[in-house]
């Protein structure tokens, strides 16, 4: 029962959020490195996006520092976008489970977004999808699964450009082109995952803020899929009160009308008025959950992640994530303690508004534990409500991992028949989280290297 629960604890270690430390979509730990996409990958229903939770004034906050900064904190001198209808090719051979994803999220865009976005099959495009092996991303930028470059279409474009030091956003006046390399040898929820924040990115925001709680643009990389949050910032990067070359100050005062107009239902909602992140606590979080430093550095950064979020006051998510890396870093060796930081961590998103897949995250942590203690009683209680946000969320190894752990807690307690259904339904979205080839031992076996006491 140990080794199985142990296992269990590494498969949603695996698909937890990480902080990445590149400007582009963290690269995922846990997926398998699968050549297609097989029948029994399970695929989401009709997108249900949860409406925006903040304020108009926080996302009119929000849309100035994410469409004036860059990730690395770099100041852009002008707003720009796409202007006119955009198109969108994919070059070379696209992995199998691309097409559907990509329908999904064009149609999502031009619906909830209204942006005049389409795919083309040939010729020249705004925006390149660029399927390539993910050695070959990494290579480039060690801790990214993907990237967007502005002013390329191809991969020989972006190495000349990159040589030419031509390859920067603060040189882009408005947006014509860009690439967004993914890796072509993902499975299919990071080569899903990778469409929407880097496609996002080439039409909208090129920054990503901590403080979001309900947002693809938060390197904390809980959320996956745009969100209804997301949708409302690009809406407002595309409203025709805005165009190309405006400064910050004329966009800061367009935004107010804009935003009274596309979500009138963000006038009532009370301003939280969320801080902006230190670079320091920034620092601790990547740190903490990044792969480059022992684990002895990666704890001690956690804790002082915890000690600054405690330090500015915050009662928002990010104290909530910085007690759950550092539980993460625990988990292993000192369980009793890791316990009392998921706990802390579940007791904060549960007060949010804006944090059910946070929550979720924290209660499969804490379920991996019951288990591991002998209470499936409690592991059956903490995983059951949640599988419903990992679905609404449409996050499959996050779904799949629930699942997983309902089935131990329910074959714990005596009900063969109910595990066994459990877990035959878990296994098509394991397929579509972690890759086609996924089955129980072998992915086991793979997931033995995230333990976080091996430092990975």
């Amino acid at each position: 029962m140990r080794r199985l629960v142990l296992s269990l604890s590494l498969l949603i270690g695996a698909c937890a959020p990480m902080a990445p430390e590149s400007v582009s979509r963290a690269a995922g730990a846990a997926t398998v490195a699968p050549e297609v996409s097989p029948p029994l990958a399970s695929r989401f229903g009709a997108p249900d996006p949860v409406p925006p939770q903040a304020s108009n004034a926080q996302i009119a906050r929000d849309v100035i520092d994410l469409a004036f900064s860059l990730e690395s904190g770099r100041a852009l001198p002008i707003f720009t976008r796409f202007e006119g209808p955009v198109t969108l090719r994919v070059a070379g051979k696209a992995p199998a489970s691309l097409g559907p994803d990509l329908d999904r999220l064009l149609r999502r865009l031009r619906e909830e977004a209204g942006i005049d976005i389409s795919e083309v099959q040939k010729g020249e495009a705004n925006i390149t999808l660029v399927p390539v092996p993910r050695e070959k991303i990494r290579k480039q930028l060690p801790q990214a699964a993907c990237f967007v470059i502005p002013g390329v279409s191809s991969w020989n474009d972006y190495r000349r450009a990159q040589n030419a030091g031509e390859a920067s956003w603060t040189e882009v006046r408005e947006r014509e082109t860009a690439a967004v390399f993914l890796p072509a040898d993902a499975a299919p929820q990071e080569i899903r995952d990778c469409l929407h924040e880097e496609i996002a990115q080439a039409l909208g925001p090129l920054n990503d803020l901590y403080r979001l709680g309900e947002s693809v643009f938060n390197d904390d990389n809980v959320h996956t899929v745009l969100s209804g949050y997301d949708m409302l910032v690009l809406r407002a990067f595309y409203d025709p009160a805005l165009r190309s070359g405006m400064g910050r100050e004329e966009v800061a005062a367009a935004l107010p009308g804009i935003l009274a107009r596309l979500n009138p239902a963000g006038e009532s909602v009370p301003d939280r008025r969320l801080a902006p992140t230190p670079r320091a606590w920034i620092e601790a979080i990547q740190t903490a959950l990044g792969t480059s430093e022992p684990l002895p550095q990666r704890r001690a950064a956690a804790e002082e992640a915890l000690r600054l979020a405690r330090a500015e006051g915050w009662t928002d998510h990010r104290l909530g994530f910085s007690h759950f890396a550092l539980g993460r870093l625990l988990v292993s060796e000192e369980a009793a303690q890791a316990e009392t930081q998921f706990r802390a961590a579940l007791r904060i998103f549960s007060a949010l508004p804006d944090a059910r897949l946070h929550e979720a995250y924290a209660a499969a942590q804490l379920a991996a534990l019951a288990l591991r203690t002998g209470h499936p009683e409690e592991a059956l209680a903490l995983t059951a409500p949640h599988e419903a946000a990992a679905r609404r969320h449409e996050n499959a190894a996050l779904l799949a991992s629930l699942m997983t752990l309902r089935a131990e807690a329910l074959d714990a307690l005596g009900r063969p028949t109910e595990a066994a259904a459990v877990r035959l339904d878990s296994l098509g979205w394991a397929r579509y989280g972690f890759g086609p080839d996924w089955n129980g031992a072998a992915q086991m076996r793979r997931l033995a290297a995230l333990d976080p006491a091996q430092g990975s």
